[in-house]
Formats: C-alpha cells, structure tokens, sequence
C-alpha cells in the first residue's frame, strides 16, 4: 500500500498524509482523522527510512548499559525512554556485562545504524570506544560516572564521593573495623571508585585501622555472592564490625546470610548497601545505604540528545546529580 492511494482514500493529498503522521498537529482535525481511518483501513505503514535519507536522521537512539536485570539501569532507561518516546524517537538497548570488548563490539554495530544519539553507562571504555565515539558525530552522553574528560556529555555522579560519604557515617556512628566487598576484578569501573574512595577516606579516617577489602571475583554480583562476603568477611577478618557492599545486591545476601547465622544486624555485625533498591527498604532490618537519582538521569541525558539533536551547534554539558546517603536499620 503507498501514501498516494492512502491518500486516495482519505480524499486528501499525498503530503496531507505525511504531515498527518509525523506532524499531526500541521493538519485539520477533520483531515486528521481521515488519514487515520484509511491507515487503519490499508494497514499503512510509512517508509521511515526513506524519511530518514530526506532529513538525515534515523529517529532513533542507541542505550549502552552493564545490564537490564539490575533495577536501578531498568529505571535510567524507563526515565530515558519518557522523554524520548514524547519527542517521536525510538530507544534500543545493547548490554555490556561489564565486558569492555562487547561494549566496543555494540558501539560498532550502533554507528553503523546511524542513530542520532548515543547513550553510554559509565565513562571508563578502550580507547578504541573513545575514538569510535569522539569520531561520530552524533551527541554522546556518558552516565552513572564522573569524570574530567567526558567523550562528549555526561549525566552522573561521583562515586568515589558517594563512598567517602559512606565512610563519614560509619565512622561517626562508632564503627572502627570495615571491611569493603564487592566485585572488584570483574571490569566494574564504577565499583572500583566505589572502593577507591572508601579506601582514601578510611586510610584518612582512621589511619591505624589496615583497609579490608574482598573481591567476589568470579561469583560476580548476586544475593548468592553477598552471602559468601558475610561468611568470607567474618572468615578472614573476624573483628569486621560492618560490612560495607558496593551494591544493594550484596548487602541483601549478607542481611539474610547473618540471619541464617544467628547474627542481628547491627549488633553483631553492621551492614550498608549502595543503590536503594526497592528491597532495601523492606529487608529486615531496613538496608542503610546511597540513594541514586536512577530516573532522572536517564531524563536529563534524554533532554540532552535532543537538544543536541535538533542543534547541532548546542554545546556539550555536564550535570552532576548527586547522590544521598539513607539511614536506616542496618548500620
């Protein structure tokens, strides 16, 4: 079926069709409704991508993400998705797994769809990514990180301060003995600052304390891997007195893993997480831990791209949305 016989049967021109579809508010009501009754009737579907060839766009905008299964990316892309769905462009989401060789691998693939945006989680790639990138073109923006040399624009914030944040409170709440766990060797740039700032601020803290640290290595990020830190923790630092996770996920494991111990939280041992998941709060006892603007900065990269998309010269930029620590039950 072809927009001139669509618009055949709509009794209105070829051109009333097109701007009926992608500009509905360019026509009559009455023209409107029209043109979509005989879409309906023909089961029209426009050619988009000679459409694209016209105005050089795709319509669309490629997501680079760790993973979909954790609820903190699946909110980024939710908040994301709002504000481009508004605005007539389409979302697609490649994950990494933390593999730096498949993020390059899906930046390739991506560019050569041409979309007309790119959104990356995280700001640590090879240094093929950064040129692959740096070459495109197109508006980039890097989230969920900091850094003082973004590709192009970023959305995020500091978690090397998130941490050192962390580390303030558990020290002011009386802990002498921590231990940092979480998956440290598995290419997570982000928890490696998570650490990093953890370890500069305790070495500063308390600098006769030694910084304990323990990596789940190959058993990843899972409840499964946050109960083997608990036991592990205990293990090889026995005068632990909080177990400071880089993730929610861990943190969850090792409150049920003391409680199948016989161990209270926070009197035996004291336990924080990073993320506020929607557990979290319900976990018994409730999970302290850093609260992430998840959504909004999918929104913000969103408002961003299509900025950039509709001018060409606006300049990149960088917002810093911060994060807050929540006090609850556990430490």
């Amino acid at each position: 079926m072809t927009i001139d016989e669509v618009a055949a049967l709509a009794g209105v021109s070829p051109s009333t069709v097109s701007r009926a579809i992608r500009n509905p508010d360019q026509v009559s009501e009455a023209a409107y409704e029209a043109v979509m009754r005989a879409v309906d009737e023909t089961d029209y579907v426009p050619n988009r991508a000679a459409a694209n060839l016209a105005s050089n766009r795709s319509g669309t905008v490629a997501a680079v993400m760790p993973a979909m299964s954790y609820s903190v990316f699946a909110d980024t892309v939710h908040g994301l998705e709002e504000v481009l769905t508004e605005a007539g462009i389409h979302l697609f989401i490649g994950t990494t797994g933390y593999d730096l060789t498949r993020e390059e691998q899906l930046v390739r693939a991506y560019l050569g769809r041409r979309p007309d945006g790119i959104v990356m989680v995280g700001a640590s790639h090879t240094e093929a990514v950064r040129q692959l990138l740096g070459r495109a073109r197109i508006p980039i923006v890097e989230t969920w990180d900091w850094t003082t040399d973004p590709i192009d624009s970023l959305v995020g914030f500091s978690n090397g301060d998130a941490f050192a944040a962390m580390a303030d409170y558990i020290v002011e709440a009386g802990y002498r003995h921590p231990t940092f766990g979480g998956w440290i060797m598995g290419g997570d740039s982000r928890a490696q600052a998570r650490l990093d700032g953890f370890r500069q601020r305790i070495v500063q803290l308390l600098p006769d304390e030694p910084v304990r640290i323990i990596d789940t290595r190959e058993r990843g990020i899972s409840v499964d891997a946050g109960s083997w830190l608990l036991d592990h923790a205990l293990e090889q630092y026995p005068e632990t007195d909080v177990l400071v996770c880089a993730s929610d996920i861990f943190a969850t494991g090792a409150v049920l893993r003391a409680a199948g111990r016989g161990l209270a939280v926070p009197a035996d041992i004291a336990v924080t997480g990073f993320g506020d998941f929607e557990v979290s709060r319900f976990l018994h006892p409730s999970l302290t831990t850093i609260q992430t603007p998840n959504a909004s900065i999918g929104r913000r990269a969103g408002q961003i791209l299509l900025e950039r998309i509709a001018d060409s010269h606006a300049p990149a930029v960088t917002v810093d949305l911060g994060f807050t620590l929540i006090p609850r039950e556990s430490a």
